[in-house]
């Protein structure tokens, strides 16, 4: 980076902290010591939760980086999703949406994507497995971002490795977030996968 957008960054950064504090956030930081990983976030309930976590990722000093359908990077706006963070995935591609994240990972030195397993801010009975996958076969760990309502928290609480036991980290993530409280608690979906569909 040149030395204008690091000034900028670092202002950014600032600024971001600076709000948090304002208005009585709490900003934790307990990364991962790696330069790549997997960045998960829950619980969604609310649309707030969203300028809440780019005000989080800033003050953190992270780059939003999210996954988006290959069509919405064509043209002229494909420039714009890139430079808000956006990462490309091909539809119908011979690699699957898990292979080609892993992909992504693999020819970069430094790489943070953010996911919400929930995927919804509806209330789920499941969290989606894409990010498991990814991180599993990427061999990178799982950061665990949450916006905690109910104390005026937020950050990132820790990180585990995919150890393949799905419940044992299952049971790691449910430990973790139990003590989350989302904006509406009663929209806050289980902690489990779907087993694996059979033929």
């Amino acid at each position: 980076m040149n030395f204008i957008t690091v000034v900028f960054y670092y202002i950014w950064q600032r600024a971001a902290k600076y709000t948090l504090q304002l208005f009585g956030w709490n900003l934790v930081a307990e990364l991962p010591p790696v330069h790549k990983y997997l960045l998960i976030g829950a619980h969604h309930t609310s649309n707030w939760d969203l300028p809440l976590a780019l005000l989080m990722m800033a003050g953190l000093g992270l780059r939003l980086r999210w996954i988006g359908k290959d069509a919405l990077f064509k043209g002229p706006q494909g420039w714009v999703f890139r430079g808000l963070g956006g990462i490309p995935v091909e539809r119908g591609a011979r690699k699957n949406f898990v292979s080609q994240i892993i992909d992504q990972y693999n020819e970069r030195k430094e790489l943070v994507i953010t996911i919400a397993p929930e995927g919804t801010r509806r209330s789920l009975d499941h969290w989606k497995t894409g990010f498991y996958h990814i991180a599993e076969g990427a061999k990178i760990p799982v950061a665990m971002g949450f916006i905690d309502y109910s104390n005026k928290e937020l950050g990132v609480g820790g990180y585990f490795y995919p150890t393949g036991d799905q419940e044992a980290d299952l049971s790691t993530l449910r430990k973790f977030y139990a003590r989350v409280v989302g904006k509406y608690p009663q929209e806050q979906g289980e902690i489990r996968f779907l087993p694996p569909k059979t033929k």
